[in-house]
This record gives C-alpha cells, structure tokens and sequence, in this order.
C-alpha cells in the first residue's frame, strides 16, 4: 500500500510524539481530526502501522546483553514448531526466516555473557535445532527505524 505525503507526515509526528492524541495531530498537521482518524485508520487497516505500544529498553531491564543466534534446523516439520518453542523463551526477543546456510535467526538478551550461555542453551535445547552460532552485538549505531522509509515513500511513489 502506498502511502502519501500526509500520511509521512502523521507517521513522523507519532514515531516522534507516540502519546499525541488525534486531535493535537489535526492541530499540527493542519487538517481536520476526522482526516486524522480516517488516515489512521486506514493504514492500521492495512497493516502500514503496526501497534502503538511502548518501546521497552532490554538494557534498562537489565539485560546488557545482546546477540544473534543462527540456527540450522531439522526441516522435518518446517519452521513453524521450532519459532513456536522458541517463542517460550522470555530473551528471545524476535526470530526470523532466513536464506543462506543457516534457517532461522534470533536476537535474544542476556544479563551477562554467562547467562547469554544460558539463554544459548535453552535454545539448543528445542526439538528441532541441530545447530546454532551466535555473535554479540557491541553497540548499536544505527537502531531499527522506519522513518526515513517512510519519508522516501510518497517521492518514489510521485516518480
């Protein structure tokens, strides 16, 4: 689905401000709340915005630790029992599909980097998993973000 110069701006104003009410962004946008809302709905509709929730800082929980762990899987039953035992894992933040020579990869936290061998160790354990590799992430330079996609969108769509 594309998305307009309007519609970038409303995602930029509540990536920036997440807790503005609809009618503050009618405010600041310049246009009528029942836009704001109609624009909102659509793209929650659509699937363009995908929840407005808190962005919760693992470190702040105390867990310092981040890393990557790749597995390679037995594909007997495909992808989806292994991601749903590992989703039973509270440190395994998110798991992806992926090509190459592994199957699945996750970023998992850890407090420290023997509880990180922990963590790893829950992981291997799962039906499913022959193998995983893992790298700790050092610092994160560039954090996920969508914004500047979001900006680029209405101008590749424009061309």
């Amino acid at each position: 689905m594309a998305i307009d110069e309007l519609d970038a701006k409303l995602l930029s104003l509540l990536t920036a401000e997440p807790r503005l009410g609809v009618l503050e962004c009618s405010r600041r946008l310049g246009v009528a709340r029942g836009t704001v809302q109609a624009r909102l709905d659509r793209m929650i509709a659509r699937g363009v915005i995908t929840g407005f929730g808190p962005e919760v800082s693992p470190a702040a929980l105390g867990y310092d630790v981040m890393a990557f762990v790749t597995m390679e899987i037995r594909q007997v039953a495909g992808h989806d029992p292994v991601a749903d035992r590992l989703a039973h894992i509270p440190e395994v933040l998110e798991v992806h599909t992926i090509t190459g020579g592994s199957d699945l990869i996750c970023r998992v936290v850890a407090r420290t980097n023997a509880d990180l061998q922990r963590v790893i160790d829950q992981i291997v354990e799962v039906q499913g998993v022959l193998r995983t590799s893992s790298v700790i992430a050092l610092d994160t330079p560039v954090p996920y973000r969508v914004l500047p996609l979001v900006a680029d969108v209405p101008r590749r769509v424009a061309r």
